[in-house]
């Protein structure tokens, strides 16, 4: 026994009688004696209770509850639809409309427990071993951008030194010329000094001798003596009137004639609020994951289910009036809705089928298919692209360029398929890299698809067929009965293909293994020229849209 201290019986201890217990039921989650026990397996209401033997019993083990969360009332019957077990009141208030429901009983008793057993931890182990690699993946990338800061900020600081050095330079620059200039000016000044000084000297020369020799001579050379003085006077006049006209001769100052572009970028470096800005920039990254870790059944109602008993009900028709040709239509993982326009413009609408809003990405766009929860991408032929579109951004992280014209789209695996023109399906990544190109026959552009397990199926509307192929561009299977012009199409939680048949107004579901088909709904149900259609994430409802965008058709499938 897992513990030392002993277990007591619990309806004893109830009675204040302390009691051994002698088994354990999981159940009621208490011990019981022999006593308790016997009465125990009488009672209709717990005959059916799992017990054990106490020293058996591991206290770390919680009872699994065979009761109903929600209603209380015992687990008695299997919805295979939902691959889920269920109460009666389960049964008349939530699946009514869904059909093969079986005894829980006759489900378990066909389960191979041991098989699921280790479907489950092979489940777990592909799990811890992704969050494993997640967790190394993290710790690399923290020590990555740990450098990548450091290296920020070793570009601020060369950019401030660029900066610094420039400036110095500009700054040596100026000096220089302000210290040439003012040796040209000062040079100029002194010179004019030092010429004025030798007229002042002539001057001086002049008044000497017309005060010391003219008084002392004779008339005639007193008068030739003054005649000359005169003369040299009248020439010193004329350099006096000159020297107003002189540039030497007018006061010189320097000044600094700033550049009217420093005011401009002075006011630009007053508004710059920062030199840059510091993103983060998100990849997608391939972890590779060995299984898929998708919800799965572990009962063999999830094998093939014969699509003779499918039946689809339209619930509603939802007016949208996009009023525009429709070229594709997904449902998104958050349960709203996207509808392109051909050659146009990407809808969102809401879980309802009510139009929200266009999104913001310019181009016409053709097809789309959803990667992850917040992330999409959509094909644009005539710019021979992909463009990968971040939904709470609103912006276009990616376009993947391409070397032909683009249409159908579909992501799996961490991998998108896209429809090239001449006929070639194309498997990529999510950096644009080509991982396989599958060669196919069709008779019309590649404009609808299904990537899912390796292998692509489209629908060829001229060709009234569909088609399944390996990624060796190997054909798996043609699809014609029941066809008149298939164009959207979508898969079931079984690999069975749901195509809408516009030609024919009617919804056709091919099985699997391509060897079978069923008319689901047809123009007599009211449907009208069906463009696209598609499931409502991990369930069996979703949206039919007709070609010209007029409504919206809500539909059920059952099985």
């Amino acid at each position: 026994m897992a513990s030392s201290k002993p277990i007591p019986c619990g309806p004893c201890q109830e009675g204040k009688v302390n009691t051994k217990a002698d088994i354990w039921c999981y159940n009621c989650e208490e011990g019981l004696c022999s006593t308790c026990s016997s009465h125990h397996k009488r009672f209709k209401g717990t005959r059916d209770h799992k017990t054990i033997d106490i020293k058996s019993y591991k206290p770390s083990i919680k009872a699994i509850n065979t009761e109903c969360d929600k209603h209380g009332q015992q687990l008695n019957l299997y919805c295979p639809s939902h691959l889920m077990p269920c109460c009666d009141e389960c049964i008349s208030t939530s699946h009514s409309k869904c059909t093969g429901i079986k005894s829980l009983a006759s489900v378990v008793e066909k389960t191979k427990i041991e098989k699921s057993t280790q479907s489950v931890q092979k489940q777990i182990d592909s799990i811890k071993h992704f969050l494993d690699k997640l967790i190394n993946n993290k710790s690399k990338n923290i020590k990555r951008c740990e450098k990548e800061n450091d290296n920020i900020k070793e570009l601020i600081f060369k950019i401030r030194k660029d900066i610094n050095k420039h400036l110095t330079h500009l700054e040596k620059k100026l000096c220089n010329e302000a210290d040439t200039i003012w040796n040209q000016e000062k040079s100029k000044a002194k010179d004019l000094i030092t010429e004025i000084e030798g007229k002042q000297k002539n001057f001086k020369e002049m008044q000497d001798h017309l005060h010391t020799v003219i008084p002392h001579t004779s008339k005639l050379q007193s008068f030739l003596g003054v005649h000359q003085i005169e003369q040299q006077v009248h020439q010193c006049q004329r350099y006096v009137d000159d020297l107003e006209k002189d540039d030497r001769a007018k006061e010189f100052s320097i000044k600094l004639m700033q550049n009217n572009e420093i005011e401009k970028i002075l006011s630009k470096l007053g508004s710059l609020e920062s030199l840059g800005e510091v993103i983060v920039d998100k990849t997608e990254i391939a972890l590779n994951r060995e299984t898929s870790v998708k919800k799965k059944a572990q009962v063999q109602s999830r094998v093939q289910s014969n699509i003779k008993n499918m039946i689809m009900n339209i619930e509603t028709k939802i007016k949208i009036n996009i009023k525009e040709l429709i070229s594709d239509m997904i449902c998104l993982m958050d349960g709203r809705v996207i509808v392109v326009e051909m050659d146009g413009k990407v809808n969102l609408l809401t879980s309802e089928g009510k139009l929200q809003k266009q999104l913001p990405i310019p181009g016409d766009a053709f097809s789309v298919t959803q990667i992850n929860q917040n992330t999409i991408a959509i094909t644009y032929p005539e710019e021979k692209a992909i463009k990968i579109f971040n939904m709470e951004n609103e912006t276009v992280t990616k376009v993947i360029t391409l070397d032909k014209g683009c249409y159908g789209l579909s992501f799996s695996n961490n991998s998108l398929a896209v429809g090239l023109y001449d006929k070639e399906i194309r498997i990529i990544d999510l950096e644009g890299n080509t991982l396989k190109s599958i060669q196919v026959e069709s008779e019309s552009n590649l404009y609808h698809l299904v990537y899912c397990n390796d292998r692509v199926i489209y629908s060829d509307w001229e060709g009234k067929a569909v088609n399944s192929y390996d990624e060796s561009s190997k054909q798996i299977w043609k699809y014609t009965q029941d066809l008149s012009g298939p164009f959207g199409l979508c898969t079931d939680t079984y690999g069975n293909i749901i195509v809408a048949d516009y030609y024919s107004n009617s919804i056709v579901v091919i099985s699997k293994d391509g060897k079978d088909s069923k008319v689901l709904i047809s123009e007599e149900n009211g449907l009208e020229y069906p463009k696209c259609i598609c499931f409502k994430h991990n369930e069996s409802s979703g949206f039919i849209c007709d070609y010209s965008g007029t409504y919206l058709a809500k539909f059920n499938l059952s099985s």
